[in-house]
């Protein structure tokens, strides 16, 4: 027991230095500063060209949602999370390694022997897959729902809702896809490239912007391009001897996806579009439970047929039925389902 009090202990002090780190040292491959970035960047977009014109900029709620940006995508790992987590994985690990005599997750990683780029493509794909399923979780069950009404407590849509959600949907999301990750040996959140990508496309998926396919696809495949040329997690392409070699293969790439992706993005990821639905106030007649559940793709809705855009929803009334009860602030919501 010892050796938990231990690991959960000092996950405080590494977290907090980590943070500390993250905030006083700016960096191409710093979370804070690219949580930031990113939010900028959407937040410009959604003042040059915004979907719903009439829509203030400092919309309903935006520095509540402000907050929750910070808040759920560091300061919850600090008050609890962390440590908390740091425990589960060595509980798990020593529970898995102690039924099997010895069997240990990451030494029989099966895809020890792939190259990296594979590993990314996997890892993306079986984490968006859980987190779709879990979606579908909170909006099936009723308890899991009252956590989740916080997020869909958003009355006008905006590129900082993405990350309002009541904390114990960190709980819930993180230790459920843990466990198929950890089976598979993957370690996806040391994977940068991904995590940003993620948080970029859910920022993108509640922005008050609409923009055509062939962008996103032309950006998509930049992205890839990226990978590929740089073998991954290597961010110095200006710099490489190769450049002019590169620097066609990115061109070409994003000039590929814009009229080769383009026409189906809307169709495979999730955008604003598609996703303002599922936060829609009066749900289309058969579905109960919801609409839309894709994180970042949106192949997952069209195979189990939960995809549904009846019509344009740029001015749908969004939230739930006595949304007007629900609290308005931080505290309340943090509190909420909590309270009996």
């Amino acid at each position: 027991m010892g050796k938990y009090w231990d690991i959960f202990t000092n996950a405080y002090g590494g977290y907090a230095s980590y943070l500390f780190n993250e905030i006083t040292h700016p960096s191409f491959k710093n979370y804070f500063y690219w949580l930031i970035v990113v939010s900028l960047f959407f937040f410009a977009l959604e003042v040059i060209i915004p979907w719903r014109k009439k829509q203030l900029v400092f919309r309903k709620d935006f520095w509540l949602d402000a907050f929750y940006m910070f808040f759920n995508f560091f300061l919850f790992s600090l008050i609890i999370y962390n440590a908390a987590s740091d425990v589960f994985v060595n509980l798990f690990n020593d529970g898995i390694s102690l039924i099997t005599g010895g069997f240990n997750l990451q030494a029989a990683n099966p895809l020890n022997s792939w190259p990296l780029w594979s590993i990314l493509i996997v890892g993306f794909l079986v984490r968006d897959f859980v987190q779709w399923w879990i979606h579908r979780l909170l909006h099936r069950f009723d308890f899991l729902w009252q956590f989740h009404k916080v997020h869909h407590s958003v009355e006008e849509m905006g590129f900082a809702a993405h990350l309002r959600y009541h904390w114990m949907e960190n709980v819930v999301y993180r230790t459920l896809e843990y466990i198929p990750l950890a089976l598979l040996g993957i370690g996806l959140y040391d994977f940068f490239i991904i995590h940003i990508f993620t948080l970029a496309w859910g920022h993108y998926n509640h922005s008050n912007i609409s923009i055509s396919g062939k962008i996103t696809g032309g950006i998509v495949a930049g992205f890839i391009a990226l990978i590929i040329t740089n073998n991954l997690l290597d961010f110095n392409l200006m710099i490489e001897s190769d450049f002019v070699t590169k620097s066609a293969v990115f061109v070409g790439m994003v000039v590929l996806g814009v009229f080769a992706l383009g026409p189906f993005m809307k169709k495979i990821f999730n955008s604003p579009e598609m996703h303002i639905w599922h936060h829609t106030y009066d749900l289309p007649e058969g579905r109960t439970f919801g609409i839309n559940f894709g994180i970042t793709l949106a192949i997952w809705d069209y195979i189990f047929n939960t995809a549904s855009i009846p019509h344009e929803g740029r001015d749908i009334r969004l939230g739930f039925p006595n949304i007007e009860e629900f609290p308005t602030n931080f505290i309340g919501q943090a509190k909420f389902n909590l309270r009996d």
